[in-house]
């Protein structure tokens, strides 16, 4: 029997760093618009919701013809409103969820791919993925999350710090140079079981310490897989983010829709 798998968008829309950042204008068209284009194209998927907790949202997801689910305001975490859709009758036969970020107007096929595989193959009760990070400068930003991985692809730590901490400039061997240094890319594919695990604990202290949702089942002792992909290209979150998603989407040419 195959794995059926379900891919929801969280969509909120109050943003700190972005105003009504679901709805922000990308080359004119709304930033949900760019990143539901893209993953309504995924054949990955065998089915594709948003979910949201505005009228706003959910009123222009519609007329884009995306499915759309009305969640509660009050989740702390996209996780959480992901649960909050899964969980109901209609997508209950779905065997695999996929968390898939609102704000990635140039998400990867190949990388949603890879980390459903993860759960799909029956390894990990949880999947993201990474991209190597070989910018010093991005390394020391808080703004992008970094990953310390075990060998077999277990996730040790996310943080907003620089990790693994390289404490002085001895030389080391070029693969320890280059390996360790990642950044997380906010995909995630989580078993049914999983994902009820994950959202039934409380946020956790290293949560609320770093603003990270993963901290939370990791703390609490979920395995997640974290598997390495390619050059991926950073979400939105700000107005530098905005100007320099504009320039990369206009050098690739800009699509029909807009």
């Amino acid at each position: 029997m195959s794995t059926k798998v379900l891919g929801i968008v969280p969509a909120r829309l109050a943003s700190a760093r972005l105003p009504n950042k679901p709805l922000y204008p990308i080359l004119g068209r709304p930033l949900i618009e760019w990143v539901w284009r893209r993953i309504e194209a995924m054949t990955v998927l065998d089915h594709a919701v948003v979910a949201t907790d505005s009228t706003e949202v959910a009123n222009l997801c519609k007329s884009l013809g995306a499915p759309v689910e009305m969640t509660s305001p009050d989740h702390p975490s996209g996780t959480d409103r992901v649960a909050e859709v899964a969980d109901r009758s209609e997508y209950r036969g779905y065997d695999v969820i996929a968390n898939v970020q609102g704000d990635e107007p140039l998400l990867k096929e190949a990388h949603v791919r890879a980390t459903i595989d993860l759960v799909r193959d029956g390894t990990w009760e949880v999947g993201t993925c990474a991209t190597p990070l070989n910018s010093d400068d991005a390394r020391t930003d808080p703004t992008v999350v970094k990953i310390a991985r075990a060998a077999n692809g277990r996730a040790l730590y996310f943080s907003r710090a620089p990790i693994p901490y390289k404490r002085d400039e001895r030389p080391v061997a070029e693969e320890l140079e280059r390996e360790p240094y990642l950044r997380h890319v906010g995909i995630y594919a989580y078993t049914r079981e999983a994902l009820n695990d994950w959202v039934a604990l409380a946020p956790s202290q290293l949560e609320r310490l770093e603003f990270l949702e993963q901290l939370r089942p990791l703390e609490a002792g979920l395995k997640i897989g974290v598997t390495i992909v390619g050059a991926a290209d950073p979400g939105v979150d700000t107005m530098a983010d905005v100007l320099r998603m504009e320039e990369k989407l206009s050098a690739q040419g800009v699509p029909s829709f807009v």
